[in-house]
């Protein structure tokens, strides 16, 4: 794999940097992205690739789960780097995108497992327990593909949650200076859905509106996926998405 990212490099100077080096000129003195894309470190999301962006568009942050620790849970680098989007780029778009077959989920559904074989992804989970609760308490019964799909959704919200107590995040919102978006990508279609609060519930992209208000109405979770797998779509509980 090593000689792989060598090739690869060689790939690019002869390829394309050579063909956009105007790009890199300017990218050299400063970057000026347009959207905080908040998503899964899994090797099979690529924000860029997806969204076909280029280079200096998308601010990202990757982590296990696209978790967003609470304001105030964890001195790392998720908080410093929204404090930064916002008030060193002055970003107004946030999206936190989760995705289908996700291993940090499966991980939270079975994460007493976790607690003797990764106790630093234990810990890191402990971010989205909210989910957890929720997802054991209303659909407890459900089999384990349809437990992880759900449990991909709502982490998406409970995301957004949690990146609405950071103060900066508050204040911008309420001036009308920032907008939050939940998506999740599904990997076996390359379709992105979209959390619509209007109709609560997660939509193909085109057809949603994706704008996320604060703060949002209660949500039911299954969406798209529900009537794929005839899942009955539950009531909403309180709280933001």
């Amino acid at each position: 794999m090593y000689r792989d990212l060598i090739e690869g490099l060689r790939d690019f100077r002869t390829r394309y940097f050579c063909t956009h080096a105007d790009l890199f000129e300017r990218l050299a003195h400063g970057q000026k992205p347009g959207v905080l894309f908040i998503t899964c470190s899994d090797s099979r999301i690529d924000p860029n690739l997806m969204f076909q962006a280029e280079l200096g568009e998308l601010f990202v942050i990757r982590n296990a789960g696209n978790i967003v620790p609470p304001y105030g849970a964890a001195n790392g680098g998720e908080g410093a780097t929204i404090e930064y989007a916002l008030r060193g780029l002055n970003i107004q778009d946030i999206v936190i995108c989760g995705h289908s077959h996700c291993g940090a989920m499966k991980g939270l559904l079975k994460l007493d497992h976790l607690e003797q074989e990764m106790p630093l992804v234990y810990e890191w989970l402990q971010h989205t327990q909210a989910t957890r609760r929720y997802l054991l308490d209303r659909y407890g019964d459900r089999h384990d593909a349809e437990m992880v799909e759900l449990a991909v959704q709502e982490n998406v919200l409970t995301q957004l949650e949690n990146l609405r107590t950071y103060p900066e995040v508050q204040s911008r919102l309420r001036q009308g200076k920032l907008n939050l978006y939940g998506w999740v990508f599904e990997i076996e279609t390359g379709l992105v859905f979209a959390y619509d609060p209007a109709q609560r519930q997660f939509l193909p992209i085109d057809n949603a509106a994706i704008a996320c208000p604060a703060p949002a109405p209660p949500r039911p979770l299954a969406g798209p996926w529900a009537a794929r797998t005839h899942l009955p779509r539950p009531t909403g509980r309180n709280g933001v998405g």
